[in-house]
């Protein structure tokens, strides 16, 4: 029932997202979003199981368990959700991450209110890398 309330809603929201305001290819991002340098123990397995816990609660619906593009949600969007395992999104910059996960655009909420912790965010971005392709 609650997945049904959650993919009404996602469906309800991105009908009032004009199709001129949906988000391009490629996602610009500031270069002093760029450079900033991640904080935490990005070896540290503790942190990175919670990263994964994060990953679970607010992120695995639309990028799927292993980062995919494919999680249960995603049908319900408009927005092409990129493959975090793949080499293109890997390459971008720890801060790249923290700032597309912190501000969101237009499908993707931005998560500074839902995880008001920078930290949690960080936590996110170093379990991301765990993703990548091998």
């Amino acid at each position: 029932m609650l997945f049904v309330l959650i993919s009404l809603l996602l469906h309800i929201h991105s009908n009032f997202i004009p199709s001129d305001k949906m988000q391009s290819e490629e996602w610009i991002v500031p270069d002093s979003a760029k450079s900033l340098e991640n904080p935490t123990d990005k070896e540290d397995q503790d942190d990175l199981a919670y990263g994964l816990t994060l990953y679970n609660q607010h992120c695995k619906s639309c990028h799927g368990k292993k980062g995919l593009g494919d999680g249960s949600a995603a049908k319900n969007l408009q927005t092409h959700i990129p493959d975090f395992s793949q080499a293109k999104f890997q390459l971008q910059t720890d801060g790249s991450l923290f700032h597309k996960i912190s501000n969101g655009r237009n499908e993707m909420p931005e998560f500074v209110r839902k995880m008001p912790d920078d930290e949690d965010r960080w936590l996110i971005v170093n379990y991301l890398r765990t993703l990548e392709e091998k």
